[in-house]
């Protein structure tokens, strides 16, 4: 009985300076299950800094501010995650949970990298059909990557032991 291949989307290409999947799949194991523990993980640390933040406003002015609220949690949301992958590409969560982003070359994110990655997750946040695009194409993609890596060229791995 023949057996069924996998095929996955590369919209990639080939990107020299990252492990290749074929040859070091261990880069990419558990990579996608790993990426949606640490997004959990992330989304209590934010909830941590801007809900107090958020009450502390909202009581500060009195109750206008409590009308702000998803936009604080929106901004608190932006500014931890671009200031955690501009230092060390990965947030806080994927950093407990051993993985980091990489750009094409195989380098970890700079700063202007770091702003856009952060930039194109929240428009893709913000919108459920993108957001699942994007949880889809991690599941699909040969480098496991989501659209605002594919639109950058970069990708989550585990993170190497040095």
């Amino acid at each position: 009985m023949e057996r069924a291949t996998v095929h996955t989307m590369d919209y990639s290409g080939t990107m020299d300076g990252l492990p290749d999947p074929d040859r070091d799949p261990q880069f990419y194991e558990s990579v996608p299950s790993r990426r949606l523990a640490a997004w959990c993980m992330d989304i209590v640390i934010i909830a941590l800094f801007g809900i107090p933040l958020a009450t502390l406003f909202g009581l500060v002015t009195l109750g206008f501010g409590f009308a702000l609220f998803p936009f604080i949690m929106v901004c608190v949301g932006f500014i931890y995650r671009f200031a955690t992958l501009a230092n060390r590409s990965a947030t806080w969560g994927m950093r407990f949970m051993g993985i980091e982003f990489r750009r094409q070359d195989g380098n970890r994110f700079d700063t202007l990298t770091a702003l856009l990655h952060t930039a194109i997750y929240s428009v893709c946040f913000g919108f459920f059909f993108l957001q699942l695009a994007s949880c889809l194409s991690i599941l699909m993609t040969r480098y496991r990557q989501g659209l605002q890596d594919i639109i950058l060229r970069t990708t989550a791995i585990n993170r190497p032991v040095i």
